[in-house]
Parts: structure tokens; C-alpha cells; sequence
């Protein structure tokens, strides 16, 4: 499968984007060049910031995608509370420099949506899962297996950013959200899933592998 048509700025940064680059020929204008080098670095963090560059989506089978870039904090047995099953949890933490656009895991039809309000913890602490605003989608595959994935708004994040509803399709790799300014993603995979990301690990929306489905038995 080839890389999703996207910009490589993310339309939520344009309006931030725009705001420091007028502000710093402001700031020039008045004060004159030297004074306006400080802003002017600021865009450039802003434009880092909202970067989205295209991903190519790996075409091999049963593999479950990362959903964001960062460093995986967690890989734990827990119980997924938005499908009320076992479930294995695998806890990616975007900081600000990494891109914050956020992806699809698997193909699967968005099955239930939950938006809960909260506290802004430092998204790499474990309680931020359950104490911080986040917005959980659980999505149904076509073998009828289902995973969440919940974006956690951290200590600076105070945008949580979600562009699908309910009963609509989506495809691993498609873009579907957005958190502004460092925050966490939380992925409640089956249980016959196993792990491929180790905690520590760096990953990569889209190209790298979180998990693959282990094959069930019959008889």
C-alpha cells in the first residue's frame, strides 16, 4: 500500500504557523531584525511541531500499526475498560518534538466512540491513562475481533483532536486525529495478540509494528 496523500504540514498548524511568522516580521518591523530572532525561532518550532510527512503502510497481514510516533512507556496484561475484556496495553508517549498526528492501527469499521474530560498529568505517567481528558475509539475488524485506541492529552496537550464517527470505515495508516503539544496514546489490543514493541522502544506512526494477531487453534 502506498503513503496516504497528506501535506507535509499539518492543516491544524497553519492558523499557529501563520500567527508566529506574522508576529516575528511584526516584531521586525518595530524593534528591528535582532529582537525578532527569538519569535522567529518559535515558528520554527511550531512548523517542527505540525509536521505530518506521508508513511509508507507495511502490506503484510495480521500486523497491528503504531497509531503515533514516540517512546513506548508500557506493555502490560490489563483489562480493556472500553470493551470490559483482557486485554494486552501498549502506551506510546509523544513528546513535542515527535509528529502528533495520529493513524490507524488496523482496518476496521469505527465501532464506539467515548470523550472523557480530565486532568492535564504529564502523559508519561501511568495514572495520565485514566486521570487525563482522552478520547477512546474502539475499533471492530472484519473477523469481528476489536482493539481501542485512546488519545491521552498530556501537561502542555490541551487539544484532543478526533475526525471520525461512529460506523464509519477505516484503513491501517489513515489519519484519523490529531493532540496538540505532547501527549500519550494508549492501544488495548486483543488478548491473541503478541507484543513486538518492548518498552523503551522508539516507534514510528503507520511504519512500524506494535503487535501481530496470533493464530487460534481449532479442535
Amino acid at each position: 500500500m502506498s503513503a496516504y496523500p497528506h501535506p507535509l504540514i499539518a492543516r491544524e498548524g497553519w492558523p499557529y504557523v501563520a500567527a508566529t511568522l506574522l508576529l516575528a516580521l511584526v516584531v521586525a518591523a518595530t524593534l528591528g531584525l535582532p529582537w525578532s530572532l527569538p519569535v522567529c525561532l518559535l515558528a520554527l518550532f511550531v512548523l517542527q511541531f505540525f509536521r505530518d510527512p506521508p508513511r509508507e503502510v507495511p502490506t503484510q497481514a495480521g500486523v497491528v500499526l503504531s497509531p503515533a510516533d514516540g517512546r513506548i512507556v508500557k506493555v502490560q496484561a490489563v483489562r480493556d475498560p472500553y470493551t470490559d475484556r483482557d486485554a494486552v496495553l501498549i502506551s506510546v508517549f509523544m513528546n513535542v518534538f515527535n509528529v502528533h498526528s495520529n493513524r490507524s492501527p488496523v482496518d476496521g469499521i469505527v465501532e464506539r466512540l467515548v470523550y472523557e474530560p480530565g486532568q492535564f498529568l504529564n502523559a508519561d505517567l501511568d495514572k495520565a491513562s485514566t486521570a487525563n481528558e482522552r478520547n477512546a475509539m474502539v475499533v471492530r475488524m472484519a473477523d469481528g475481533e476489536r482493539l481501542t485506541v485512546v488519545q491521552v492529552a498530556g501537561l502542555i496537550a490541551r487539544r484532543i483532536l478526533c475526525y471520525v464517527k461512529v460506523g464509519e470505515g477505516l484503513q491501517r495508516g489513515q489519519r484519523y486525529g490529531f493532540i496538540r503539544f505532547g501527549s500519550r496514546v494508549d492501544v488495548y489490543l486483543p488478548p491473541n495478540t503478541r507484543p513486538r514493541a518492548a518498552v523503551g522502544d522508539v516507534v514510528h506512526a503507520t511504519t512500524s509494528v506494535l503487535a501481530e494477531f496470533v493464530p487460534t487453534r481449532s479442535g
